[in-house]
């Protein structure tokens, strides 16, 4: 499950796994991870090549639970860290770096390959996983996804959210290594107008129609 952020891809991926007992893995908090850990290391995120240099020192680990998906960097629990404005405000520029890409690439191949699984990110699709029998592409207008995360987060307001998307959009879109695009053979669900519980049954729909 592809789209951009606030299209509603956690939430509904989540909610897709735990319905069909599959496995979840959230392919963004990876990048995330990453993130956090070259900020706390110092690296200069302006510097595509000092982030490559660095890129395969951190050690990763993913949890699968749909109800407890967990990321680790050296041991260490990210899962609220990596949610920060700062983090978030630079994961764009580190995901940009190919010898990112091919290493967090590679780990999520190895995690995908251990059995059925709801992956969700913005190149799974296209790159990571171009085979995968249900490919769906989350979308939702600007407005509506800037409100879902200023719901989410603290300290913010729509207008400053709708900014901050808006460039990371066109960071994620035109990268030169796997941008944020609809795959080929994907199906686009808009979620503007969907609750939770709406775009869960659609994308449902679309796997038992996918298995027929």
């Amino acid at each position: 499950m592809d789209g951009p952020s606030g299209s509603g891809k956690s939430s509904a991926s989540r909610g897709v796994a735990r319905a069909l007992g599959l496995r979840y893995l959230d392919t963004g908090a990876m990048y995330r991870a990453i993130t956090w850990w070259m900020l706390r290391q110092g690296v200069d995120l302006g510097d595509p090549s000092a982030i490559a240099a660095r890129s395969g020192e951190p050690a990763l680990s993913s949890g699968t639970d749909p109800d407890n998906p967990t990321i680790h960097v050296d041991g260490v629990d990210v899962a609220g860290p990596i949610r920060s404005q700062e983090v978030t405000g630079a994961v764009s520029l580190v995901a940009a770096v190919p010898e990112v890409r091919a290493r967090l690439v590679s780990l999520q191949r190895e995690i995908i390959g251990s059995g059925d699984i709801v992956v969700e990110g913005r190149d799974i699709g296209s790159a990571v996983a171009p085979s995968a029998e249900v490919k769906v592409y989350l979308t939702a207008s600007a407005e509506a996804r800037a409100a879902r995360r200023t719901a989410e987060l603290s300290g913010t307001t729509v207008e400053a959210q709708q900014a901050a998307m808006a460039r990371r959009d066109t960071l994620d879109s035109t990268r030169t290594t796997s941008p944020l695009s609809m795959a080929d053979g994907a199906i686009e669900l808009d979620t503007t107008s969907l609750n939770l519980e709406e775009v869960i049954h659609a994308v449902l729909s679309l796997v038992k129609e996918r298995a027929h």
